[in-house]
């Protein structure tokens, strides 16, 4: 506690302890090293007093008196009794009133050896039931949704599962029902508890009455063999993986005050489904025959052994650098490994080979000046009371489930002020305090007259497709509020539209920022929302063209990397459009694909298949054999999270361990290996026995990460945040000319869902069928203006391809704006997009 916080005074169990003002006796008798049994408090959500479990005796100078500690907040001089007699029998009383219709199944039961209710009960309840009557019985289990299964006996009510539902994830879609005996928790009839955040009331519920399908009847909780680690995502959820006989069966969320305070999202929590899958790649695989003697009838990708697989890559390297040079080798990917997987990597690339022809993103991203050389925020800086939040990317309910919940949590709890910039409606739309829904390409001049105040609107009284209106509302309201932090959620909210647009709209906030700075206040930080995992990781380890590792560019830091490494590359390469569309040329030997699927994900489809057609040679790394893996001449089965050890990258820049607790499937690497040993083919020895040698040698080279040792990363609790960048965000020269859309064409806009056709969705059982209908959405007000009905089957034509497709009426789309999934399992929308330009317009018309 700070020395400028006041203290509250107060003694628990005969020990002075000092409280915050404010706080539930519950929390600060824990602090201090006391526990009060409970079952409905949490500390995430808010104090309802349900279960009664919590009841001491309370002294606030009017005499002990029995009450619910989580609903009693500390005052001076009081004085708490844990231990009392009254205390004692109140609990005991309770445990017997739970107990008396709640099943004895605990042999059965999930919960059962982690359970609070046998806990408590051994500790402080009675030691025989004096109830011989029937207890009552509900059908058992019924499904909530797909994922989760409800055994109404063993409920208790104490109001988790719903307060997570209403407070938290803002999806109240499970809630008590009927009354007195009969009282029950449960869905709405024909209304699923269709939420992203559904298993973390499994995790919450304290006796086993919510069960997760997947893990059910799988182990017991003395089985489990467990480590805590970051869960790859972008947010770096911090959880608990749990695995029996070499398997990992549960993902369980870690209260990480710094990053997702314990909560998962289902698509990450139920994903360990994929690490088991019987389709992982447990062998090298080659194009050929099994000794890796090439085979002119181009046979099926057959098992090989390492030796053979790496010799195999190793000599077809070496043949492009020796016809072509080293910009002959390209490496696309790699977002999806740790940190020393990819300085590996990138050490093999830009040291090694010579080529500076990486990149970790598949032109779905931002340029690394923008997400590097912007000043950084951190997730608490953005949920910090009284705050702003500019969202400026896609939906984070779709892509950073765990974010949401902590911008939804600072906007309901802690005044934080939301200002959407996006060009469609978001899971925060209606907790928005301004929604400025511009049109796609558009955002630079809304970002412009909402900074700058010059709100000169067009004929229409437009910007950008954003009334002057609401403009002006929420430049006052963002005026207001200049002298508290500024947070802008950055990323591209649709693949549907170049980087360009979104870049230009940062620079415009850019021009706040320095203002505001300049007058000493807290200024405008960016916190990057990209979609994929480890992305700032593989920024920060140099997996871009034209960075090195440690925040540096090829003409700043290339001299005194070349001392370690021996050399780097002279000149910055191409990203990955420029990587592919020179593999479609002819100007690609060999082609490093690490956990990249082009075919799949790369926005351009028809360059992606062209490039891997062309490549000389195609290698991946990868979990599966996804369709780009498939065509490659060389597979590497690659480890997976739970299976490797390492370091992750959040996209506040904040460095956690990722740990092992199962061993690879068949002969399965660490990518960090692969790259090292290919190193060695080359004749370059990197030395590197373990990944902790890796981080060694990347705390020595690279400048942002000097002083970031494993010990000094493990003695914080929420990992360390790397130094600040010394790259410069530079502005674009000049202004993107965005094309006037017609009156019969509408606008595209098209992002990533929860659940879509991604590898690790299809490979998870549990998730796979949950992906909605394809459907194309448009606002009611264009229905008649394009001359079709709603859910009507219609023709979808851009003046790249076109796609048959039912259309659905949505309110959040705005009017001039098209709406579809990218990478819907159902339907390609690539087949409409126009990779090359600034936006896509499209036009409907029935069949």
């Amino acid at each position: 506690m700070s020395e400028t916080e006041t203290v509250v005074n107060i003694t628990v169990n005969g020990q002075p302890v000092e409280a915050a003002p404010g706080e539930w006796v519950i929390a600060a008798a824990e602090r201090a090293g006391v526990y009060i049994p409970h079952f409905c408090y949490h500390p995430r959500m808010n104090s309802v007093g349900m279960c009664r479990m919590c009841i001491v005796d309370i002294d606030t100078g009017r005499g002990p008196a029995l009450q619910p500690s989580c609903m009693v907040e500390v005052t001076e001089g009081m004085v708490v009794d844990t231990t009392s007699d009254q205390t004692r029998k109140a609990q005991d009383g309770v445990l017997e009133f739970l107990l008396l219709n709640h099943p004895l199944d605990c042999p059965v039961c999930d919960k059962g050896g982690e359970c609070p209710l046998q806990d408590q009960t051994m500790a402080y309840g009675p030691g025989e039931s004096r109830f011989i009557e029937e207890k009552r019985h509900f059908e058992k289990p019924i499904p909530v949704n797909d994922l989760v299964y409800l055994d109404r006996e063993r409920c208790i009510l104490c109001d988790r599962c719903t307060r997570f539902a209403d407070e938290v994830a803002g999806d109240p879609l499970i809630t008590f029902q009927d009354r007195g005996d009969q009282s029950q928790v449960n869905t709405f009839p024909d209304l699923p508890f269709s939420s992203y955040f559904s298993g973390n009331t499994v995790q919450i519920c304290p006796v086993g009455a919510l069960t997760a399908v997947p893990y059910r009847f799988k182990a017991r909780p003395w089985d489990l063999t467990e480590v805590e680690s970051t869960y790859p995502n972008p947010m770096g959820d911090r959880v608990v993986v749990q695995a029996s006989r070499d398997q990992v069966l549960r993902y369980q969320g870690v209260d990480s005050d710094a990053v997702n305070w314990g909560w998962l999202t289902d698509k990450d929590r139920f994903s360990f489904e994929a690490t088991a899958s019987e389709l992982r790649l447990r062998s090298p695989l080659v194009r050929g025959t099994p000794l890796g003697q090439p085979d002119p009838g181009g046979s099926e990708l057959v098992e090989t052994s390492w030796h053979h697989a790496l010799a195999m890559a190793a000599d077809a390297i070496l043949a492009a650098v020796e016809n072509k040079g080293p910009q002959s080798v390209a490496i696309l990917g790699g977002a999806r490994l740790t940190n020393e997987d990819q300085y590996a990597w990138a050490r093999l690339a830009k040291g090694v080979i010579g080529t500076d022809h990486v990149d970790a993103q598949l032109d779905d991203g931002l340029p690394a000046d923008a997400v590097l050389g912007l000043p950084r925020a951190t997730i608490n800086r953005a949920c910090a009371p009284g705050g702003t939040v500019i969202l400026m990317a896609a939906d984070p309910k779709e892509e950073q489930g765990t974010l949401y919940l902590r911008l939804r949590h600072a906007v309901v709890n802690d005044g934080v002020q939301l200002i959407e910039l996006t060009p469609r409606a978001t899971g925060l739309s209606q907790l928005a305090a301004h929604r400025l829904h511009h049109r796609p390409g558009e955002a630079a001049a809304v970002a412009a007259a909402l900074v700058g105040g010059d709100i000169d609107a067009g004929p229409d009284g437009e910007i950008g497709g954003v009334s002057a209106e609401a403009l002006a509302e929420a430049a006052a309201a963002l005026a207001d509020r200049a002298d508290q932090p500024i947070t802008v959620i950055l990323g591209r909210p649709s693949v549907a539209e170049a980087a360009g647009p979104t870049v230009e709209a940062a620079a415009e906030l850019m021009k706040l920022a320095k203002l505001l700075t300049a007058g000493g206040r807290p200024g405008i930080a960016f916190l990057p929302a990209l979609h994929r995992g480890n992305v700032l990781g593989a920024l920060d380890m140099g997996m871009a063209p034209g960075l090195l590792p440690g925040r540096v560019t090829l003409a700043d830091g290339g001299a005194a990397l070349a001392e370690a490494w021996g050399s780097v590359p002279a000149s910055p390469g191409a990203d990955a459009r420029g990587i592919l569309k020179a593999a479609a040329g002819g100007d690609i030997d060999v082609l490093i694909l690490l956990g990249a699927d082009p075919l799949g994900d790369f926005p351009h489809r028809e360059v992606a298949e062209s490039a891997l057609s062309r490549a000389g040679t195609v290698i991946a790394s990868d979990l599966f054999l996804n369709p780009s893996a498939a065509q490659a001449d060389i597979v590497f089965p690659a480890a997976g999270f739970g299976e490797r050890r390492g370091t992750h990258t959040n996209m506040e820049g904040r460095i956690t361990r990722e740990r092992q607790v199962v061993t690879s499937p068949g002969t399965a690497r660490a990518d960090w290996a692969i790259a090292a040993e290919l190193a060695r083919l080359l004749d370059a020895d990197f030395g590197f026995g373990s990944p902790e040698e890796v981080w060694d040698e990347i705390v020595r080279v690279a400048p942002s990460h000097r002083s970031l040792s494993l010990a000094a990363i493990d003695a914080e609790t929420d990992g360390e945040v790397a130094a600040d960048s010394s790259i410069e965000f530079t502005p674009p020269e000049s202004a993107i000319e965005v094309p006037h859309v017609d009156a019969y064409s509408l606008r595209l806009v098209s992002s990533r869902r929860m659940y879509d056709r991604g590898t690790l969705v299809q490979h998870t059982p549990s998730l796979a069928g949950l992906a909605n209908t394809a459907a194309l959405a448009v606002n009611p007000y264009d229905f008649d203006r394009v001359g079709v009905d709603p859910g009507t089957e219609v023709q979808v034509i851009s003046h790249v391809g076109e796609k048959s497709m039912p259309v659905v009426a949505d309110p959040g789309v705005p009017r001039g704006t098209a709406v579809f999934g990218y990478n819907h399992p159902d339907l390609d929308v690539r087949d409409l997009i126009d990779a090359d330009a600034v936006v896509t317009d499209v036009r409907i018309q029935t069949r």
